[in-house]
């Protein structure tokens, strides 16, 4: 039987602590005992903890981190499939598929993402809009929940497979995941890079790109506001093809070593970020890029992950953490306004975020899932920055009223209210759910703070450890 262990967990954000008790499965068969064990009437899966909020934290219960069940299963090169234990990581995808001419689909901004964990968040990349999500590529997956083991997909049992993508664990504990990887020319990235003086000069550009290229994302300097807001840099890219490599290797003769990221130290480093700095940076960055397109070839690592070259970045904001707030609005002149006023909102209130970043999705999924068609920005915050709060409720009016949604993976501080107005389907993925798990064990500080389940059990305390 897994060993208990007390420990005290945050989300990505490192924000809002609760006490658990932690195992660390490292067989199905402890995976079953827990979801049966009496001690284990509240219990979530957790994978590396890239959650930004608190949707792997289960103050009172049990958490079980699923990082010892990462066996590769199977690889099928001939079929682009590859099949593993859920504590599988990203990383490992990554490392072991680029020499076969593979690459992981819909990779999001750091590669520390165990496959359980992309499945449960329904994770995206910078191609959602030609690619979808990561949900989207996944054959098979096995899902041990309080009334027994199944395996599903989006042709068996489609029903069940629908709500566990985007459903933050709450169905279940995925355990194992067949995935379509995605075949690739070369190793290496042909990405081009240019400024855009402003929102609508750079929403054009992303517009009119969709159809030309597979990866698309911005930075925006929402520091900030009148003529020049929404000042970015604009980077595209797609897989360079062998001629364009010159002497360079091809993916089949790839490096297979993944570069691992420098150390932030690990006591406070106070206020580092602040409104002062973030607008030094954003101005240095803004104006440190290319006038004209430059293109260049770049690694995937530098391309998808270059927030990972620095292990630990969280640590940057400080001991009080930092908040992610990360949304979608429809296409249209309502979400291109909604785009806006969240632009201009935190510049205008003394609150400008450190880091923003624009990208366009594509079609959607079912449930809880968040990406569908719009445009989403992500915004970085510390923490403790004063009036943040009253910012983050003002901006939730926005997006609520635009037809928006927040992702609940970034979420931390949001409200029940909120969040069902956001998600219309949430009452048809309760009876799914609550099918499943009619007991209510699977459960998280989540889940229990927006009332996502309608089984959950009442009575929890913050920091509850009984």
């Amino acid at each position: 039987m897994a060993e208990y262990g007390i420990e005290r967990l945050t989300g990505w954000g490192r924000t809002a602590a609760t006490t658990a008790r932690v195992a660390e499965p490292a067989s199905l068969h402890e995976v079953i005992a827990l979801l049966q064990a009496p001690r284990c009437r509240r219990i979530i899966a957790r994978g590396l903890g890239r959650a930004y909020g608190d949707a792997a934290q289960n103050g009172g219960g049990v958490v079980a981190r699923m990082i010892g069940l990462n066996r590769i299963r199977r690889i099928d090169a001939d079929r682009a499939l590859i099949t593993a234990d859920a504590g599988a990581t990203l990383e490992t995808l990554q490392r072991l598929a680029l020499p076969l001419g593979l690459f992981p689909p819909a990779m999001p901004g750091t590669r520390h993402v165990t496959l359980g964990g992309a499945v449960a968040a329904d994770v995206h990349g910078k191609d959602h809009h030609w690619d979808g999500s990561f949900a989207h590529h996944v054959t098979r997956l096995t899902l041990h929940t309080p009334t027994g083991a199944r395996e599903t997909g989006p042709d068996l049992d489609p029903e069940v497979f629908w709500a566990t993508v985007g459903g933050m664990g709450l169905t279940g504990i995925i355990t194992s995941v067949t995935v379509r990887m995605r075949p690739i020319p070369t190793g290496l990235i042909r990405q081009e890079t240019q400024r855009c003086s402003d929102i609508d000069e750079l929403m054009a550009r992303m517009h009119t790109g969709d159809p030309r290229h597979r990866y698309t994302a911005a930075w925006i300097d929402a520091t900030v506001t009148g003529a020049q807001l929404g000042r970015s840099v604009l980077t595209v890219g797609d897989w360079a093809i062998l001629d364009q490599l010159a002497r360079r290797r091809p993916a089949a003769h790839a490096e297979r070593r993944v570069p691992s990221g420098l150390p932030v130290p690990t006591h406070p480093l106070g206020h580092l970020i602040n409104p002062a700095t973030t607008r030094a940076f954003n101005t240095l960055w803004y104006h440190k890029a290319p006038k004209q397109p430059a293109t260049k070839l770049v690694s995937p690592h530098a391309f998808f992950q270059p927030l990972d070259a620095l292990a630990d970045w969280n640590r940057l904001y400080g001991p009080h953490g930092l908040v992610q707030y990360q949304f979608t609005v429809p296409y249209g002149p309502e979400g291109e306004r909604t785009i806006r006023r969240c632009l201009e909102l935190p510049a205008m209130m003394g609150c400008p975020p450190a880091l923003a970043v624009l990208k366009r999705l594509g079609p959607g999924n079912p449930y809880l899932s968040f990406p569908r068609p719009g445009w989403t920005l992500a915004l970085d915050f510390p923490a403790a920055a004063p009036g943040l709060n009253i910012l983050l409720d003002r901006l939730d009016g926005a997006v609520l009223n635009a037809g928006g949604r927040l992702y609940l993976a970034k979420d931390s501080r949001s409200r029940p209210e909120v969040i069902a107005a956001m998600y219309p389907e949430l009452d048809n993925w309760r009876v799914i759910r609550d099918r499943l798990d009619p007991h209510g064990i699977l459960t998280s500080d989540q889940a229990h703070r927006l009332r996502l389940t309608t089984s959950a059990p009442a009575g929890r305390s913050r920091g509850e450890t009984g």
